[in-house]
Formats: C-alpha cells, sequence, structure tokens
C-alpha cells in the first residue's frame, strides 16, 4: 500500500495516496479497458472509500503520467487500461465491442503513413491515436 510519499512519474510529480493506489489497483486487476464508472462501481463494492470525481481525477493523472493506455469508444466513452511503467512506447489496439478484450497491436504501415502525411504537410511532433473496433473470436462465435 503507497502512503503518503512522493513518487516521480513521466517527469511530472504525483502525490501517491491511499485512493490512487487502490484506483490502480482496481484498474489493473480488470485487465482490460474499463471506463471512470466501471473502476468506481469495483471500488464500492469493495468498501473502498472514494468518490467518482477522485477517480476520474487519478484516472487522468494517470493517463498524463503514461502509467494508462486511454480510448473513446464508438458510443464516446472514454476507458482506461493499465499499462505499466511510462515509456511502453506507442501502441495501437483491437478492442472488442462485446467484451472488450483487447490487444495491442503494431502497425508500422499507419507509422510510416503518419509521418508521411506529417512530412508533406510540413507538420513535426505529430501525435495521432488509431483504434480498431470490432468482434473477438470468441464473440463472434
Amino acid at each position: 500500500m503507497i502512503t503518503g510519499s512522493l513518487v516521480i512519474m513521466a517527469a511530472t510529480k504525483h502525490r501517491a495516496t491511499r485512493q490512487g493506489g487502490a484506483v490502480r489497483e482496481a484498474l489493473s486487476a480488470a485487465g482490460g479497458f474499463r471506463s471512470a464508472q466501471d473502476v468506481y462501481a469495483v471500488l464500492r463494492t469493495q468498501g473502498a472509500s472514494v468518490g467518482l470525481s477522485t477517480v476520474y481525477r487519478h484516472l487522468q493523472s494517470f493517463a498524463d503520467a503514461g502509467l494508462v493506455d486511454v480510448i473513446h469508444t464508438p458510443e464516446g466513452e472514454t476507458t482506461y487500461r493499465y499499462c505499466g511503467e511510462p515509456g511502453a512506447g506507442h501502441h495501437h489496439h483491437l478492442v472488442c465491442r462485446n467484451c472488450g478484450r483487447t490487444e495491442e497491436i503494431e502497425a508500422r504501415a499507419i507509422e510510416r503513413w503518419a509521418d508521411t502525411v506529417a512530412e508533406n504537410y510540413g507538420y513535426t511532433q505529430v501525435d495521432h491515436t488509431v483504434e480498431l473496433f470490432g468482434r473477438c473470436a470468441a464473440c463472434s462465435a
């Protein structure tokens, strides 16, 4: 359990708290992309004393620090997945619309395309997000 110490995450100082640790653990245990509401519901069933706004605040902090992946579902909901220490590198996801199963995918062709488009228009320091949604084999069966 983390209590009251300062930790360095992605060159930004964050105060590690009991509630933040609980949010991180709940998201990590979920094993896939979950909304802040989902994480909040898990914490409440575990008897944790944490508010929904606190869950949102910690998830955003984790995203800023590179500890979670963030995707927006086709319905427009923001979801989060714990990915561990920052610096895992840029990647994309293939996400099952039904069960939420997620695969990290390499997309070299997309990376080359993004670099070419940016170069053709004279842009630098370009970021992009590509997420693929479908049904996994188990849900399709």
